[in-house]
């Protein structure tokens, strides 16, 4: 028998297989950078361009929302400087920000792994977090700070230390510095204290009270521009808050689909059974974090339901409740197994909640690919993208008249085309002015009146706008010079007019009672669309 000699060669080390979390990282990683070159290559929209001029200014606060999103535009073209991508880097670093944080609340209450996967992802399966989110609204300066308050509270239970009530305070108070409607995340803090066996505890305890005074504090710009102009803010959002219409099945139709849009077809109804269960279990167990992320997704869901009722709600309003929503599904489905729920109904879920995930990021892949790519536009005048763009037409025929008619500045009667024109004529030394609403522009610095006072102006305006009553208060002498369509992929979207305006000055500063510094009314509420919302 021969034996076979020893094998001396080099034994080839095994290859180390890839960390499962690389994986992961790689796609947030891809798909960050598509959210970037979408912010980057699309033109900005209105409201966009609106807070961009806020952004310009020193105001304390703003009539229509606080100035949390102005300071984080601000922080983006410190940056990249007056470009889209600069205006919207904020609303990348909060997606990134508002994942970290559901990622690390779902692994402190889970400690598996495969649930964080699901946490992070989940948002990028959201066509509103997934691409929009690139796209400032004061709800994406809201959002993280949101997520970090629930994040701060879910610490606070886990280390049973007091002082996280402070750090929730301050978020809380940056939160409602963003936008007022973080205030409907209220009864999910107040159920967190109260429900729960250690409610007794919290309410002869200091830190709830000074986590109160903290966010009061951090909101004190808005409280102090307020005083100073009548409470100007909180009249304009009261009116809408307590505007009552009649019943039309239209307006929730609107607000159902918009959900099914923006969070999923199938994420959806997936992350409200979860958020469902979450309850469920929540107030059954007296457990705070359950209590605590359902809450803070169903009393807001169901407030903006019931106005949809009478309402149109804004496309943006609700996305602040859906990282808590996330949060809350992806630990249901690692709760289920771990409580003894049949297998049938542990393995439906799993599956559900990975379809969500592949078909919602490939929608998201698909809408961006539309958008940035495609020629084409299969929505018509209702595109939500196209119905604001194609303003270089306007701008470069305003351009053209400017140099005709020898008119310096620039007039418009809605704040829509004033932030275009002014994002579009900054740094030409150009003023762009809205002679009407006003108080939309309270403390905001002189936009040039040495070249408009006494000097030609040119009005651009979206008709009929510019068959305003308005101008009968007026004395000035307009002279029409020509319309101008402005369109998106061969589909008009709007028709301005041009006109001459000598013999007039407008008056920028009138008093509260003028028609001119009244914001706009319809239908016996305020104007709800666009940066209103």
């Amino acid at each position: 028998m021969t034996i076979a000699p020893p094998d001396n060669s080099p034994v080839k080390p095994a290859r180390p297989a890839m960390p499962p979390w690389l994986g992961v990282v790689g796609l947030i990683a891809v798909l960050t950078v598509m959210r970037m070159v979408y912010a980057g290559v699309m033109e900005l929209r209105t409201d966009e361009a609106y807070y961009w001029t806020w952004s310009k200014e020193s105001a304390l606060s703003f009539l229509d929302h606080p100035p949390g999103i102005a300071w984080m535009i601000r922080f983006g073209t410190a940056i990249f400087g007056d470009t889209s991508l600069g205006v919207r880097f904020s609303g990348i670093v909060a997606m990134l920000v508002t994942q970290l944080l559901l990622a690390d609340i779902v692994r402190r209450v889970t400690r598996d792994f495969r649930a964080v996967v699901f946490a992070v992802l989940l948002p990028e399966a959201a066509l509103y977090y997934g691409l929009l989110m690139a796209k400032v609204a004061p709800d994406t300066a809201m959002i993280p700070f949101a997520t970090a308050m629930l994040w701060a509270l879910v610490r606070l239970h886990e280390s049973d230390n007091p002082r996280w009530w402070l750090a929730a305070g301050l978020f809380a108070g940056l939160a409602l510095l963003s936008k007022f409607t973080a205030v409907m995340l209220a009864p999910a803090v107040l159920a967190f204290a109260l429900v729960p066996d250690w409610r007794r505890r919290w309410l002869l305890s200091p830190y709830p009270w000074l986590a109160a005074l903290i966010a009061v504090v951090v909101f004190l710009p808005v409280l102090i521009w307020n005083a100073q102009h009548d409470w100007a803010s909180f009249r304009f959002q009261f009116v809408r808050a307590v505007a009552d219409h009649e019943l039309s099945f239209r307006t929730v139709g609107d607000f159902i689909g918009l959900q099914f849009g923006l969070v999923g077809f199938v994420l959806l109804p997936v992350v409200l059974s979860g958020v469902t269960l979450t309850a469920w279990r929540g107030y059954r167990s007296r457990e705070p974090v359950a209590i605590l992320l359902s809450t803070a997704v169903l009393v807001p869901f169901l407030y903006f339901f019931w106005k949809s009722l009478t309402l149109r709600v804004g496309d943006t309003w609700p996305m602040f409740l859906w990282p808590a929503g996330f949060a809350a599904t992806a630990i249901n489905l690692f709760m289920l197994s771990r409580e003894g729920w049949p297998d049938w109904m542990v393995k439906s879920s799993f599956a559900w909640a990975k379809v969500a995930v592949i078909s919602g990021i490939a929608f998201v892949v698909a809408v961006f690919l539309y958008y940035v790519a495609a020629p084409w536009n299969f929505i018509g005048r209702a595109d939500p993208v196209g119905g604001e763009a194609g303003y270089e037409r306007v701008v470069e025929r305003a351009r053209d008249q400017l140099q005709k008619t020898g008119a310096t500045w620039i007039a418009t009667t809605d704040y829509r085309t004033y932030a275009m024109l002014r994002w579009y004529f900054n740094g030409s030394g150009v003023p762009v002015v809205q002679i009407n609403e006003r108080g939309r522009f309270q403390d905001f610095r002189d936009p040039g009146m040495a070249v408009i006072k006494d000097h030609t102006g040119l009005y651009v305006g979206r008709e009929p706008d510019n068959r305003l009553p308005l101008w009968n208060l007026t004395t000035a002498k307009r002279q029409t010079l020509e319309r101008v369509e402005r369109g998106w992929r061969g589909v008009v979207m709007d028709t301005y007019a041009l006109e001459k305006i000598t013999g007039w000055t407008p008056d920028l500063s009138p008093p509260p009672d003028s028609p001119l510094f009244r914001w706009r009314v319809l239908a016996g509420t305020v104007e709800v669309d666009g940066a209103t919302s």
